[in-house]
């Protein structure tokens, strides 16, 4: 079997805002530097607290973003699916990992590996910029889950949520997943709320047209619909 190269997904790394509004020549050097990884289901990438290794895009399966308590509690922050990118954090700070993150199946990922990155970066300084637009675009993310928790009902949040997901939180310049393949229990975690509550959010989407539910997951009938929801616009949904 062929081995696989970073360079065979170049155009799906492109259907990514970040990466497609890179200059050509930093994309040519991220796929050079990079190496396509083989994770499976629920093997840890990095955790919390251990030293960068660099950054990281998925280019088949997803991965998770979290954090866990010492009672084994856990946050889920974020799913994250093709062509998403992760781990720039620490790339920017030098300071351990802020979070754990894991294949929540058999996934494909490209890594970047801090040295080669760093020394692009120390070469060619306005490449800093590039990688700060991808720390803030998930910084102002962070910001909207931090009012939603303050501010929004229980129904926006999950209905918000479901639109980020949909929308590859940012990530994707022409197109939307119809089909979000999420566990209520991941959801519930996802928006700090109980399985039963958010079950009861997604039976009156589901009514109002907006999704179906389906195995594992949703199907996104009326997305504008969802993002009215998300707004707490006409689509009325429990408080």
């Amino acid at each position: 079997m062929a081995r696989r190269r970073v360079a065979d997904y170049r155009e799906l790394l492109r259907a990514g805002r970040w990466f497609r509004g890179l200059a050509p020549e930093l994309q040519d050097a991220l796929v050079a530097m990079s190496h396509v990884r083989e994770v499976v289901a629920r093997e840890v990438i990095f955790s919390r607290g251990a030293p960068c290794t660099g950054m990281f895009a998925v280019l088949q399966g997803k991965l998770r973003a979290c954090g866990t308590d010492a009672e084994g509690k856990e946050a889920i922050l974020a799913i994250v699916e093709p062509p998403g990118w992760v781990g720039e954090i620490a790339v920017v700070d030098g300071i351990p990992r802020t979070h754990d993150l894991v294949a929540e199946s058999d996934s494909l990922v490209a890594h970047v590996p801090l040295d080669p990155l760093l020394a692009l970066l120390d070469a060619e300084p306005r490449y800093w910029r590039d990688v700060a637009g991808l720390l803030t675009a998930k910084l102002r993310l962070a910001f909207v889950a931090i009012e939603d928790s303050a501010l929004s009902s229980i129904g926006e949040r999950v209905a918000r949520r479901l639109v980020m997901i949909a929308d590859g939180y940012g990530q994707w310049t022409d197109r939307t997943y119809p089909l979000i393949e999420v566990s209520q229990e991941t959801l519930a975690t996802m928006v700090s709320s109980s399985r039963q509550t958010v079950n009861q959010v997604l039976r009156k989407l589901e009514a109002d047209g907006v999704l179906r539910l389906t195995y594992g997951g949703v199907e996104v009938l009326d997305l504008e619909g969802l993002r009215a929801a998300a707004r707490g616009g006409t689509t009325q949904i429990p408080r």
